[in-house]
């Protein structure tokens, strides 16, 4: 077990225990070269006796390390102490999206537009380097003091036209935010991730899923055969130009989806260019009564 003030690789002193998740621990140290703060993620020794578990660390290492993006934690180093793997990454002080819808329950409009347009830039950057995150969902994204959001964990990403670990590897992810191809057993692709980014939107301007049944199969189920909700179901003020990207990114068909999060990312750059097209339009009516109408 790791203790604090310990020297890891002869470089990194632990200061303490920030956290502990199914595969590894995670602790705040000091590059006693740099000087600077890093997080140090260490896999578990007992999660070491299966091999498919060192694998998928491995992979996470060998997948975000390939990443270079404002958008996305960066991994600092990569290396092995007393015989267990690391990753030294870019410290982050902030709360992660979950954590801000939790507080907040929804983002306004164009506030919303922002956090996916830099979320869009994240997935893109990866997609370039043929990485498939695999498990995009607020709990995932870190919203940092200055407004910038970051991408983390890709602890299942997996790499376009890799061979998977396992068969039973196909099927990963949280079930709110997955493909309905995924829950139908296909490989996760470019198209599942931009599903997951839909999701994600359409969580932050509504305050939920659009699917928030008893039971994880119930979910699964809903994603492949009912049809995809409007956010206007549950905001009503929901703009035309946000909800076109969303029912475009969730599509059950990934052909009828983006063709790219880049694609995606630009139709959210119109937005965020012509903000009167998240403006409520007000008739006459509504001028004189002090309602407003979304046109």
């Amino acid at each position: 077990m790791i203790q604090i003030g310990e020297l890891i690789d002869d470089r990194y002193r632990v200061v303490s225990e920030l956290g502990e998740g199914g595969m590894a621990n995670v602790f705040e140290a000091k590059d006693i070269i740099t000087k600077k703060t890093v997080a140090i993620k260490i896999i578990k020794e007992e999660v070491m006796k299966n091999p498919m578990n060192l694998t998928r660390f491995e992979r996470e290492a060998r997948a975000a390390a390939a990443l270079d993006h404002q958008n996305i934690v960066r991994v600092i180093n990569l290396g092995t102490y007393l015989g267990k793997p690391y990753m030294a990454n870019e410290f982050i002080k902030g709360q992660t999206l979950r954590d801000a819808l939790d507080t907040r329950t929804r983002f306004p409009f164009l506030e919303a537009c922002d956090v996916m347009y830099q979320l869009c830039g994240a997935v893109a950057c990866a997609h370039s380097h043929l990485v498939i995150h695999r498990d995009i969902k607020p709990h995932n994204v870190f919203m940092m003091a200055d407004g910038t959001v970051k991408l983390a964990d890709f602890g299942i990403a997996t790499f376009e036209n890799s061979n998977r670990v396992t068969k039973s590897e196909v099927i990963v992810g949280s079930v709110h935010y997955m493909a309905p191809e995924i829950s139908q057993g296909k490989p996760a692709s470019f198209q599942s991730d931009i599903y997951a980014l839909g999701v994600t939107f359409f969580e932050v301007i509504t305050g939920r899923v659009p699917y928030d049944y008893g039971t994880p199969i119930a979910v699964a189920l809903a994603h492949v055969k009912e049809k995809y909700p409007s956010p206007r179901k549950f905001m009503p003020t929901t703009p035309k130009a946000i909800e076109h990207i969303i029912m475009k990114a969730c599509r059950k068909d990934p052909t009828d989806r983006y063709r790219s999060a880049a694609e995606m990312q630009r139709d959210i750059r119109l937005i965020l260019d012509n903000p009167k097209l998240v403006k409520p339009r007000r008739s006459w009516f509504s001028k004189v009564f002090g309602f407003a109408t979304e046109g």
